[in-house]
């Protein structure tokens, strides 16, 4: 396997392992926060989309910039 694609495999499981702890931790924050445990999933939920991207598009570019220095 050609060494960009292995590097692209491990940016995104890495991004997927990181933001299981970072949805456990939001869902229970929202849930002491509010007192309703649906409320700390609900935030839970719409967190996993959103920074899961933000974090795989950060790594890209980080490695984008990494390239040409």
């Amino acid at each position: 396997m050609e060494k960009t694609k292995v590097i692209v495999k491990r940016n995104l499981l890495k991004t997927i392992a990181w933001r299981v702890v970072g949805i456990i931790d939001t869902i229970i924050i929202g849930w002491i926060v509010s007192g309703n445990p649906l409320v700390g999933l609900t935030i839970g939920s719409f967190e996993i989309f959103t920074k899961m991207t933000l974090h795989f598009l950060y790594e890209r570019v980080i490695f984008i910039i990494y390239k040409f220095i």
